[in-house]
């Protein structure tokens, strides 16, 4: 049986007298791809968010790997998120975009060499190294955003709408690209609310409303 990766025990969330997340509790194994579907503020992105060490849940509590994550800043949880808008610097290529997350970490130059290379080749856009985000297609961008979220191997990519920015073909080579990472190894979780696109690939899906779980297709749930 897989360990997991992340455990939700009864999180709730509330900005001003508006409650986001109600009582959520959720495991997410090693390894597993996670839809998160639902409407605009059901309370995705502030899952993903409290995943991240961006929010801090009200009530309840959050493991990573069995161990309490309250404490631990962002720049510390093996957490990389791809976004809907790109968030590239323009002033920087391709390459010098994936190699700012290595930066950050203080890897050395020649690691920066090797592993910004494989990334983008994963991504399929080794040929684009040089190129300025500006002369990209918006499905080359966030395939950059990727690359990024790759480079530093994470332990979980977290993709927060990812396809939101780009056409349906682009939308289902990005959610394909996510997958082939999948298989590796990486724990992913995407949020999403294409219900068309959720159904075109055989991941576990939970689907919030009103900041509850009300369906879970891998606890017997069935489609979704």
């Amino acid at each position: 049986m897989k360990e997991h990766i992340i455990e939700f025990k009864n999180i709730s969330k509330s900005f001003g007298d508006k409650c986001i997340l109600n009582d959520v509790s959720l495991n997410v194994k090693k390894g597993e791809f996670l839809t998160i579907l639902g409407p605009s503020g059901c309370g995705k992105t502030t899952m993903l968010r409290i995943i991240g060490g961006f929010e801090t849940p009200d009530s309840g509590e959050m493991y990573f790997d069995n161990k309490s994550v309250k404490d631990v800043p962002p720049h510390k949880r093996p957490v990389n998120t791809v976004f809907q808008k790109y968030a590239l610097f323009p002033h920087l290529n391709v390459f010098e975009n994936v190699a700012f997350a290595m930066h950050v970490v203080g890897a050395s130059n020649k690691e920066i060499r090797k592993e910004v290379s494989k990334a983008l080749s994963k991504v399929g856009l080794g040929h684009k190294a040089r190129s300025m985000p500006s002369q990209l297609s918006g499905g080359e961008q966030q395939r950059v955003g990727l690359a990024r979220a790759l480079v530093n191997s994470p332990d979980l990519i977290i993709a927060d709408e990812p396809t939101g920015n780009v056409d349906p073909n682009m939308s289902y080579e990005i959610v394909s690209l996510l997958t082939e990472i999948n298989k590796r190894g990486t724990t992913i979780l995407m949020v999403t609310h294409d219900h068309n696109l959720v159904r075109d690939f055989q991941h576990r899906v939970i689907m919030l409303e009103e900041g509850r779980i009300v369906a879970d297709n891998a606890a017997g749930g069935g489609n979704i």
